[in-house]
């Protein structure tokens, strides 16, 4: 989805600076933006490394086995959530709050959140729970792109002239 498509016609400018994020389950970088047309400077990074590894350095054993209630069956007892998708929730809860607590500081007036697509319905989720109610007074748009590698210069590319 291109973000010119995704942006709200009619949303003023009020003066304070324009907050971009980038996010995946490993990483997340904000930068700023002072004007709508301004280049982006970083604000901070954030970093999950469990995020990276790999399950079997996540775990320290097989998964459980269970019997069946009648016979003689026995089965792996699986996990609902596996240590990967934990890690990825628990990085989405920490940038959430980071985000409340900017917005309750008035750090910015409009957001934009470009995050990987299965990270973005995770910090979705946090959004709703965490920090909804700190970002009812800004601007909210929601990218599912992941420019996490990208410098400033080439993200200031691919966002709108003006922010």
């Amino acid at each position: 989805m291109d973000i010119l498509n995704i942006r709200k016609e009619g949303a003023m400018y009020r003066g304070n600076p324009i907050w971009v994020v980038t996010a995946n389950a490993s990483r997340a970088r904000i930068w700023t933006a002072e004007k709508p047309a301004a280049p982006l400077r970083p604000v901070r990074e954030m970093d999950a490394p469990e995020a990276r590894m790999h399950e079997r350095e996540l775990t320290t054993d097989l998964p459980g086995r269970a019997f069946d209630s009648k016979g003689q069956g026995r089965h792996v007892m699986e996990q609902e959530v596996g240590p990967k998708q934990a890690a990825a929730r628990r990085f989405a809860k920490e940038l959430a709050r980071t985000l409340a607590a900017e917005a309750r500081r008035q750090a910015f007036d409009k957001l934009y959140l470009i995050a990987a697509p299965s990270f973005l319905g995770l910090l979705r989720e946090e959004l709703r729970e965490e920090a909804r109610a700190a970002l009812n007074g800004a601007e909210v748009v929601e990218v599912d792109k992941d420019y996490t590698a990208l410098e400033a210069a080439e993200l200031r590319e691919r966002l709108p002239e003006y922010l």
